[in-house]
């Protein structure tokens, strides 16, 4: 015989929560993960897979977006690089 559950509203907020902070978790995960090297389907990543790929500061990155050096876009507050910029800049040590 089979015991009946019942769901409070209480129980769904709950279970919401939770399914969010599971999301945004997955979601942070694969923003930041730098790119494969050789992929070149990516064209655009975040301002702190940029720095992890080429190991500098932010600020860095910031006189880099100021002088003209790398295509970015900014987003709703955020930056996005142009991987294959970042890619060649530090390919040849210009950064």
């Amino acid at each position: 015989m089979q015991t009946l559950e019942l769901l409070t509203k209480a129980d769904l907020a709950q279970f919401k929560i939770q399914l969010l902070k599971e999301i945004e978790k997955l979601l942070d995960e694969k923003m930041t993960v730098i790119p494969n090297t050789n992929n070149s389907d990516v064209e655009w990543i975040r301002s702190k897979v940029a720095r992890q790929f080429m190991n500098i500061s932010a600020g860095t990155l910031q006189n880099l977006r100021i002088t003209g050096k790398i295509q970015f876009k900014k987003v709703l507050g955020s930056y996005y690089y142009n991987f294959p910029d970042l890619k060649n800049l530090f390919e040849n040590g210009k950064a």
